[in-house]
């Protein structure tokens, strides 16, 4: 069967299994343990955005992929050495790596398909220390 990640994300279990779960505000107004579970293990799923993140957000323990499908955003790493600003246009992917900070700009409204390790994950608002 196909699937939408949109719609349903994709849970990478310990065990090698993969495991269809409901996806979008089904997934994030799950309960708290069900979403710490979740967080042990990689998730994949899509977002459209159409409008700046409002948050910087941090994964401490792993590095997390994400493909720009469609549109346009400025992905921004910050780092001990500052931000970082990396530009996808049409479609591309950034990785950004564990512990650094990282919001985006969207230019235009966009897809984005994000393979993550949730656990631990930190967010601060982007008006929090610059951009």
């Amino acid at each position: 069967m196909p699937i939408d990640p949109s719609q349903t994300y994709v849970f990478l279990a310990p065990d090698g299994s993969a495991v269809d779960v409901p996806g979008g505000e089904a997934f994030w107004s799950g309960p708290e343990t069900e979403l710490d579970r979740f967080g042990r293990s990689w998730l994949i799923s899509e977002f459209e955005c159409s409008s700046d993140w409002a948050s910087w957000e941090m994964h401490p323990n792993a590095d997390e992929f994400v493909y720009l499908l469609a549109g346009e955003a400025v992905f921004q790493l910050e780092d001990e050495g500052g931000v970082t600003s990396i530009p996808l246009k049409g479609h591309g992917a950034v990785v950004v790596p564990r512990g650094v900070w990282h919001t985006a700009k969207v230019s235009v409204p966009s897809r984005m398909l994000f393979v993550t390790l949730g656990a631990g994950t930190q967010h601060r608002p982007v008006d929090v220390r610059g951009a």
